[in-house]
Formats: C-alpha cells, structure tokens, sequence
C-alpha cells in the first residue's frame, strides 16, 4: 500500500523544482539528483508539479511523465503530494489517477481564479472530489497572492467537514498568522476533523507558524536541510534553538523571496550545489543579471560563515 497523506501528515514536504536543460527540455538526469539530493537532506515527503514547479509550462504529457520518473525514482520511501491544478476536470481527474496508480500519496489543488464567493469556492470542491473520487486524498493550497481566491476559515473548515478526502491544508495566506490559529484550534474538535497544516510562502514565517500549531511546511527553499532541522528542533521543544538556525538563514530566505525573479534565484542555488546541471527557467520566466549573480555569491559565503560560526 503507498504512503497517503492524511490529516496527521507532518514535516517537512519538499516543493521541488522541475529541472530544464539549457534548451528547455525535461533533465531526467537532473531530476534523478534532485531527489536523491531531497532525500538526503532529511525531507519527510515532496510535492512536485506546483507553482515553483513550473507546471503550466509543462504539456499534460511531460507532466505525466515527470511525475511517473520522480515517483519511479522516490520508489515510497517517502509520500510525494503532486498538483493537479487546473481549468478542466477531466484533465485533472486524468493526471491525478495516473499519478495515483503510479504511486503519489495525493494530490494538491487550488481553486480556479474567479471564484469569488464562499458558495462558489464550496460548489467547485465539491465538483473536484466528486471528479477525483473518494479514494484520492486532496491538499488544498490557500494561496490568495497567485490565485486571487480568499478562504475564509470558516470555508476551510466546512469544506474538511463535507469531504472526508480533503485532509491537508497547504496554508500560504498572507498575513495568515491568526487564520493559521483559527483552523488549528477549530479543528480536531467533536464537529470538524483535524487538518493537517503545512505551510508555504518560501518559509519566511515558518517560526511562528510553528508555534501557532503548523504541523511543517510546504515549500521549496533551496537549502532544505534548514526546514527539516527548524522543524525537528521546534518538535523537540527548542524552540529558540530552531530560531536561532532559521535566522542564520533569514537574508538567503528573504532573497529567494523575492516576486518575479524567486524562483531563478532558487533555480541557481540548486545548480551551484550541484543538484541541477542547468538552472534554466522555462520561458516567459525571470533571469538573473550580473549584479544579481554577485549579490548571490556573497549571501551564500555569508551563509557558510554564519553555519560554521554556529558550529
């Protein structure tokens, strides 16, 4: 039986990139010391084919594809969340049973834009697990700042009450601390099931989404080991400990940050240590200047004299 996600799923699930050749075709070879490289740095699962994924970029077969050689190459050693999102539910329900049958522990959706209504947001989740069916477990992304669909919380509870295949959150509102403490503590009560709550927005909160009861993060930092160490020290009770390593990583965190250019920044960082042979963005996409290739390599070797100062 493969790993499912559920509403107890925790740690830290890697968002990964999709590696490109300098010609912009799918780098298996690439993709293969990607996720050895994940899995080395301790992640608890991966989800692939999101945003930073690249995956309107991607053909419904190279999707298909990408998902089947990352799933082929994890071989359930840890559960991988694959988005789904899309226009159509026919291509949605397609790629989420292929996937499913290949091995993915569920998929990820977000709403389509437009739906600017809580009974409209209920009518199309509605429509998307009936097209998933039961047995495909759903992680909801609550990212206003792509998508331009608020959740309130009250729809994030009422949709886990309807649909008991709806069982993470992938919260990336902004500001989302106080909405992030509302689902923890309306959850898991006698009338609405727990959810699981991993969170995005490249980690920049990830302290204190913590401590407001997040059970890990969903996100695509280019220095993993981080995450997963932030999250195991803050599960033992070092808090300060897990806050005192996130803040040697804040300013490399903050620069990945940046709305545009992010997810080149990120894609350079995983070429430099070595995962990715190319760190091509597949067009339209951001590139990076010479001023920004120097600012780069100064935050990194700040980087490793901050790490090795603290020992």
């Amino acid at each position: 039986m493969n790993q499912r996600i559920d509403r107890h799923s925790a740690g830290v699930f890697i968002i990964a990139a999709t590696p490109f050749s300098s010609d912009g075709a799918l780098d298996l070879d690439s993709t293969d010391r990607m996720v050895d490289f994940y899995l080395d740095c301790g992640v608890t699962g991966m989800t692939i084919l999101g945003i930073m994924g690249e995956a309107p970029k991607l053909s419904g077969e190279e999707s298909a594809q990408f998902a089947r050689h990352v799933l082929d190459r994890v071989a359930g050693r840890v559960p991988v969340v694959v988005g789904v999102s899309g226009a159509g539910l026919d291509n949605m329900a397609r790629l989420s049973h292929s996937v499913m049958d290949a091995g993915a522990a569920g998929v990820m959706v977000a709403p389509m834009p437009g739906l600017g209504t809580e009974v409209k947001l209920q009518g199309y989740f509605a429509q998307v697990c009936k097209a998933l069916g039961p047995d495909v477990p759903v992680c909801v992304q609550d990212y206003p700042q792509t998508t331009g669909v608020q959740f309130s919380v009250e729809t994030i509870l009422q949709l886990t009450r309807d649909h008991d295949q709806i069982v993470m959150l992938k919260h990336e509102d902004w500001p989302g601390l106080n909405k992030l403490s509302r689902v923890r503590s309306e959850s898991g009560t006698s009338d609405t099931p727990r959810l699981s709550i991993l969170t995005g927005n490249a980690a920049l909160f990830l302290p204190q989404e913590l401590a407001r009861g997040a059970d890990g993060a969903m996100t695509g930092f280019a220095y993993p080991e981080m995450l997963v160490q932030v999250v195991d020290r803050h599960k033992s009770g070092d808090v300060d400990g897990a806050e005192d390593l996130f803040d040697a990583y804040l300013p490399m965190v903050r620069y990945e940050q940046q709305l545009g250019i992010g997810l080149a920044i990120r894609k350079e960082i995983l070429h430099r240590r070595g995962v990715l042979a190319a760190p091509k963005v597949r067009a339209p996409g951001p590139s990076m200047t010479k001023a920004d290739h120097e600012e780069l390599t100064r935050l990194m070797n700040r980087l490793d004299r901050k790490l090795a100062a603290l020992g």
